[in-house]
């Protein structure tokens, strides 16, 4: 799915969450990068380091509001949502 801005171009009306920084820097400096609304790209600076009860309970909490916020406004903005 996809959506016209202003200047008529299509961007994905996509979502990318992660708790470490790095992997969103690479979509952020990749040569498609202009496809992607910076405000989708989320991230934390502190990341679990490969603890899940750290990520799980801690981390991602901290996270998860801001990432449904961001979905329901998608959401709000498509018609016909299925």
């Amino acid at each position: 799915m996809y959506v016209e801005t202003g200047a008529g171009k299509h961007v994905p009306t996509t979502i990318f969450v992660d708790l470490e920084p790095t992997v969103i820097d690479e979509v952020r400096n990749a040569v498609y990068h202009q496809l992607f609304y910076p405000e989708q790209l989320i991230y934390r600076k502190n990341d679990a380091a490969n603890n899940f009860a750290k990520g799980h309970y801690n981390v991602s909490k901290e996270i998860v509001y801001l990432f449904l916020d961001r979905i329901r406004k998608l959401a709000d903005n498509c018609t016909a949502l299925q």
